[in-house]
């Protein structure tokens, strides 16, 4: 597998860590006490943002890679048809290297440099990198969605009149957690200042000590959405440690797309 390609496979496994596992990497935090809500408010926000769906999503997107190993700055364009597929084409040096597609239950890779491909089930993301995820949390991290948020289930508000965050557990458990880790994920929400968006999403989880921190540091209104301008996403594992950092450029919601993956002839099956 050559460079290009474990660096894309690399780049989307960031998207799949989010599903599993998390830990705060620093708290988001006001200089000045913020207006006291009520909890049910910061509730009902993450309910409502959970449900942002547009039919479609285009983006092209600058991405700056940075791990213990590597570091590297390409572009890719990405398309979503909400709740069906995901597709990128990077390009490296303006020219196009690589092209994927994701769906529920697949991901087909085409390596132009190469001339060969990958089609894998999402299972074998599972094997590869070793952690849990879904479809849905591609778009949830690509939109700017909570990730892994269910309306179903019971979330507590932090107490600290400096943020307004909302947690998977309550401050006494996370400690508890601390001291004996278990094989358990912890999600904290920090929602912006004025309560109506997300800010960040922090994600612990102690049974492999694993860290991850996906920052939504800017947002734009496009059709009546709030969508991505500028995401940091940083995660800690005992053997690495990843910064990866999104810039958004003449992002499209609700326009026709189309999502094409083309395989030649000539192409054969990527060496593992």
């Amino acid at each position: 597998m050559n460079r290009s390609f474990k660096l894309f496979l690399a780049l989307f496994g960031v998207v799949y860590l989010f599903s599993c596992a998390q830990k705060t990497l620093g708290e988001i935090t006001s200089v000045e006490k913020l207006p006291k809500k009520k909890d049910k408010e910061h509730l009902e926000v993450l309910d409502s943002l959970s449900k942002v769906k547009p039919k479609t999503f285009y983006s092209k997107l600058a991405v700056d890679y940075k791990d213990t190993a590597r570091s590297i700055s390409f572009k890719t364009s990405t398309k979503i048809v909400t709740d069906s597929a995901f597709n990128a084409i990077i390009t490296y040096m303006k020219i196009p290297i690589v092209t994927a597609m994701i769906t529920k239950d697949s991901v087909t890779v085409v390596n132009k440099r190469d001339k060969c491909f990958q089609k894998q089930t999402l299972s074998y993301m599972r094997e590869m990198f070793g952690i849990d995820f879904s479809y849905r949390n591609i778009e949830e991290l690509f939109l700017g969605r909570p990730l892994d948020y269910d309306v179903s289930q019971k979330y507590f508000v932090v107490n600290n009149p400096y943020q307004y965050a909302v947690s998977t557990h309550k401050k006494k458990d996370k400690r508890r957690l601390d001291r004996k880790p278990k094989d358990d994920i912890v999600i904290t929400y920090y929602l912006t200042s004025d309560g109506h968006n997300l800010r960040r999403t922090s994600i612990l989880s102690p049974s492999d000590s694993t860290e991850i921190s996906v920052d939504y540091t800017e947002r734009e209104l496009i059709n009546a959405i709030g969508v991505p301008k500028k995401v940091e996403i940083e995660i800690k594992t005992p053997r690495n440690h990843l910064l990866v950092r999104l810039e958004y450029e003449k992002t499209e919601i609700d326009e026709p797309q189309e999502l094409i993956i083309v395989i030649p002839d000539s192409y054969e099956k990527c060496d593992n």
